[in-house]
């Protein structure tokens, strides 16, 4: 599912908008020595492995000063999605010619985001002999599914909400988990743009089945009414891209799949919030246009009684 993602620009967009709030989340004590307004990312570094023959780009490189000093030093983050083979070498190779490049100290760290792999990743490179030790590199490891979602609940930060998505989930609790991260992201009040790269974040590594749609709308049921609406826009939002995307593939099929899926859940959330509705309502309402069906999803919220819901159908006859 997940072999077509673009992993690297998806990590790198969500790291470089919210560094800092990346580096308080897990290294808090590097915020205590760092000069959150010096922050300035550099290039991307291209290297060539002399003995594979292959070339690297390193993730993201970010010169920052040291707090109340005049003095910088390089923060060097590199995602990582699979295990590969001398990986701990590449990272030493970065730093050497970073260090050979730049003369400043650097501060390397690596996200492993394993879909699959539990086992602890490597988190050092090493040069010895049996009489003495040449070189111990070591560099920072955030192995997400070595993580808890849980322990992520209640952090008001934004890279909490969207790497929940990747963390350690149970296959029973990716539901769960997806609604969490939508309600922790609606508490953070961040402007649309930032918005929509989080949650299409989570949407991306979360994409969900029709049975545990199912079940997301009933985590949602249980939230407080603004977040319900804010969750409820953020959902919206996804189906509306999913029917544009259709319409610039020329897929009509995925379009009637987007137009149909949205109708179902409004119908979902009438009945969760009314009750059972007649069936002549439910066809009334699958037969809506994709914009009206939207201002309903929104006009819901005001409803008491399915009289309610039938008086505002009426008006679009009217």
């Amino acid at each position: 599912m997940t072999n077509n993602i673009d992993h690297d620009r998806l990590f790198k967009e969500l790291i470089s908008t919210f560094f800092v709030e990346f580096i308080e989340l897990f290294f808090p004590q590097l915020i205590d020595y760092l000069d959150r307004d010096s922050i300035t990312f550099l290039d991307k570094e291209v290297f060539t492995d002399v003995t594979e023959g292959e070339r690297y780009e390193s993730d993201l490189v970010a010169q920052v000063k040291f707090r109340g000093k005049e003095s910088f030093f390089l923060i060097h983050v590199e995602a990582q999605e699979s295990s590969q083979k001398w990986f701990n070498r590449r990272m030493f190779t970065y730093f050497a010619r970073f260090h050979e490049k730049f003369v400043l100290p650097i501060y390397p760290i690596v996200i492993f985001s394993y879909s699959k792999l539990k086992r602890a990743a490597i988190s050092q490179y090493v040069v010895d002999f049996p009489d003495f030790k040449v070189l111990e590199f070591n560099y920072q490891v955030v192995q997400l599914n070595r993580l808890n979602w849980r322990d992520f609940l209640n952090q008001p930060n934004p890279v909490a909400s969207a790497l929940m998505a990747k963390m350690n989930i149970a296959e029973k609790e990716r539901a769960k988990v997806k609604a969490e991260c939508l309600r922790l992201l609606i508490t953070l009040s961040l402007n649309p743009a930032k918005m929509q790269l989080i949650s299409g974040f989570i949407d991306t590594y979360l994409n969900l089945n029709p049975a545990e749609e199912i079940q997301f709308q009933e985590e949602i049921s249980t939230f407080s009414q603004p977040v319900q609406e804010g969750v409820m826009q953020i959902t919206t939002s996804w189906m509306r891209q999913g029917i544009e995307q259709g319409i610039e593939q020329g897929i009509e099929q995925g379009i009637e799949q987007g137009i149909e899926r949205e109708k179902t859940l409004i119908l979902r959330q009438i009945k969760r919030k009314l009750g059972e509705i007649n069936p002549s309502l439910e066809t009334k309402i699958m037969q809506l246009s994709i914009d009206d069906v939207e201002v309903l999803g929104e006009a819901l919220f005001d409803f008491s009684t399915v009289e309610d819901l039938i008086n505002w159908l009426n008006t679009l006859t009217a």
